[in-house]
């Protein structure tokens, strides 16, 4: 089997796109769903997020509704995103985060459109999991720790956004990059060629003062 890890956060409707995308993935692929804190990862490496520009905004909305209408799955936005993904995100952690359990989420979110950060959202997703009492569950210190692991781990591993799949030290982002995963997985020497290793190792030619 080939082990993979699959960062994401319940912020990315681009995640959403991608699972829907899993059964394209081979046999022998052994997938880890991880969540993490998207906020975090964007704020360690001084990245606005796609919806803090406002015509990428309108950009990517449209995308996402266009995208799953391509793929027939149903899709609806939360009234409002962003969101504050951390009571999905431990929700989910709290039970289990397997690959299930992160279906069964979002499906609430972006199936169903609900808003996630809400009373409402949260008993939603607790029921989707089977979490009888989401306060306990997302108070847990364990859960939290796991939590903040996780993203300091996907950070370690180079990740800038989500989703992210880590295969072989190799690092796949967004739903955009599902293709060139499925051709890495074929063929493993795809970044070994002359041309590949010298782009990926280029001197920076004119930066921008932060």
């Amino acid at each position: 089997m080939t082990k993979a890890k699959w960062y994401f956060d319940f912020l990315s409707p681009f995640a959403y796109l991608q699972l829907a995308r899993f059964q394209k993935l081979p046999p022998n692929l052994e997938v880890t769903t991880v969540p993490v804190v998207f906020g975090a990862i964007l704020k360690h490496w001084g990245q606005l997020g796609p919806a803090e520009i406002p015509p990428k905004r309108r950009f990517v909305y449209r995308f996402f509704q266009w995208k799953a209408d391509q793929l027939g799955l149903p899709f609806a936005m939360p009234q409002m995103h962003p969101f504050n993904p951390l009571p999905a995100l431990r929700l989910c952690v709290a039970a289990g985060a397997k690959i299930d359990h992160v279906r069964a989420v979002f499906d609430v979110i972006y199936g169903k459109g609900m808003q996630p950060d809400t009373s409402e959202g949260v008993q939603a997703i607790a029921d989707a999991l089977g979490i009888s009492n989401p306060k306990i569950a997302m108070a847990d210190i364990l859960v939290k720790n796991t939590l903040r692991t996780n993203t300091e781990a996907a950070i370690v591993d180079g990740v800038f956004g989500v989703p992210t799949f880590l295969v072989g030290g190799q690092t796949f982002w967004g739903d955009d990059a599902t293709d060139m995963l499925l051709n890495y997985l074929d063929d493993p020497s795809l970044f070994d060629t002359a041309e590949m290793k010298r782009i990926s190792n280029m001197p920076m030619g004119l930066t921008r003062t932060k």
